[in-house]
């Protein structure tokens, strides 16, 4: 019984190793990003609490583009018209992101790609991860006077 017990445990540790698919990641890369955290090579962390700035993130094939925008109350997005290109290249089992502007030419691989959240490390070994952004909810909440609670306690 003990055999079958340690069998499970070292076939879900080698499971768990198994390196993300570049190819997948590429597929969830398209979408508008708000970055949560940076973590600095020397080990500090950076929270993000409230972004003015989202990236947006438009993927065709092995290219795409990269775009600051401004969410809007409204539900639009307004950007200064910056972007930067960039080319995918799967390279040592890793999604890579090559950018090249008049002005510089760096790279980002990609960590992590799933559905809500990206993962990058850049050249400077900062590893930004950002969550898919979704939009203000001004809607308030429905609030029930007639019952206590702590937001309309009776007096």
């Amino acid at each position: 019984m003990s055999y079958k017990f340690t069998f499970l445990i070292i076939a879900m540790f080698f499971l768990s190793c198994e390196k993300p698919n570049p190819e997948a990641q590429k597929q969830n890369l398209s979408g508008y990003w708000e970055i949560k955290s940076v973590k600095m090579p020397d080990g500090e962390k950076k929270e993000f609490t409230i972004n003015t700035v989202v990236d947006y993130i438009e993927i065709n094939g092995n290219s795409g583009t990269r775009t600051k925008v401004s969410p809007n109350f409204d539900g639009s997005f307004t950007t200064n018209g910056d972007s930067e290109n960039f080319t995918l290249k799967i390279e040592e089992d890793s999604l890579r992101m090559y950018y090249k502007t008049p002005f510089d030419a760096w790279k980002e691989t990609v960590i992590s790609a799933k559905d809500s959240m990206l993962t990058v490390v850049n050249r400077d070994n900062k590893i930004y991860t950002y969550s898919k952004f979704k939009n203000f909810n001004l809607e308030s909440p429905t609030i029930d006077y007639s019952q206590p609670g702590p937001d309309n306690s009776r007096l």
